[in-house]
């Protein structure tokens, strides 16, 4: 079997802003089927519709805002799950066709998370393996995208179309991982990929047996493959410029500051530069270490005061605090009131 796609650790992401906009393919329709305007949804995200073809390419950002405003428009916060759900194999755009005419399904996963960086930016993809399963793993690697819990519930479903395209509609994953919070209504989270689901995790996973990749495609093309992925490869992105401490620093807070705030050091180390290299960055952008990670928790704070489901203490938790009353005193220092006081705003 062939060497398994290596994760990507901080310092060596690669950057961009951009998907290749087949990735909204058929988003316009399913939002009027959920009772909401796609103009007025489109137009918040900075979308235009005409913009949605497989050869365009749109803000990663804006993509992911579009689906976070549809949930909100719609209520239905379920929205990215069951788009990525009834997502075809094909409508994923030149990336999706380069798995389904590869060999096998081992080759199929391969070509998809090597070439993925020409479908998509500021994104790692990768395929591992752990506890006697594989795993394929997504994650963004952009700190000005913070939410971003819809394009994980949708790419995956995505993900799974393709393996269902190969080894039918009836095969499903060991094991589904997301890495946001769980969310009000889970259970259907179950219900969608017929396994189980768990939150709160270090990436968005499928997991499944290693047996799954002897199946051959059956709509394999040899020649075909080819010319695909040399025109993926000519319309897709080129650009791999590393990303800005900034970035790597926020995206880095993400994934740690539910076991506590990382320090500076720690954070450092992680990036594999010293400290006072990453001082003297955020110093050129006129910012602190400790402003950053002020600025991500309040953001964070602000969209997880928005999912009602979640409690106070659940979300001191996930941003990093030891109790509620230090979440207290610090969500009071930023918004000048506390998350129980914001909350009952919000909700009137």
């Amino acid at each position: 079997m062939a060497q398994f796609h290596r994760s990507p650790t901080y310092g060596e992401t690669v950057a961009g802003t951009g998907v290749l906009a087949s990735a909204a393919s058929g988003a316009q329709d399913f939002i009027v089927q959920n009772g909401g305007d796609p103009d007025s949804i489109f137009g918040n995200a900075g979308i235009d519709p005409e913009d949605i073809g497989p050869t365009t390419n749109i803000s990663l950002k804006s993509y992911c805002g579009l689906f976070e405003t549809a949930a909100k428009a719609t209520k239905n916060d379920n929205i990215g799950l069951w788009f990525g759900q009834q997502f075809g194999a094909t409508e994923l755009g030149l990336i999706s066709y380069v798995a389904i005419h590869s060999q096998n399904m081992h080759d199929a996963l391969l070509n998809f998370v090597n070439l993925f960086p020409y479908h998509q930016q500021s994104t790692e993809l990768s395929l591992t393996e752990s506890r006697g399963l594989l795993s394929l793993n997504y994650r963004i690697f952009d700190g000005h995208i913070l939410e971003r819990r819809q394009d994980a519930e949708l790419s995956l479903g995505m993900f799974l179309n393709i393996f269902h395209h190969c080894l039918g509609p009836a095969w499903v994953p060991e094991e589904v991982h997301f890495e946001h919070p769980q969310p009000q209504d889970w259970r259907d989270h179950d219900k969608a990929f017929q396994a189980p689901v768990f939150f709160g995790q270090r990436a968005n996973s499928l997991l499944f047996k290693k047996e799954s990749l002897n199946t051959n495609m059956p709509t394999t093309d040899p020649q075909l493959l080819q010319v695909l992925i040399k025109c993926l490869r000519q319309v897709g992105f080129q650009s791999d410029e590393p990303h800005s401490v900034y970035d790597q620093i926020r995206d880095f807070l993400l994934l740690k500051l539910p076991e506590g705030c990382p320090t500076l050091k720690q954070t450092a180390d992680a990036l594999n530069m010293p400290s006072w290299t990453i001082q003297r960055r955020l110093e050129s952008m006129n910012k602190s270490y400790k402003e950053v990670v002020m600025g991500t928790r309040q953001e964070l704070a602000l969209s997880y005061l928005n999912q009602r489901h979640l409690q106070l203490t659940e979300i001191a938790f996930l941003l990093g605090f030891s109790e509620l009353s230090a979440f207290t005193r610090a969500f009071k220092r930023w918004m000048g009131i506390s998350p129980s006081q914001y909350r009952h705003q919000i909700d009137n």
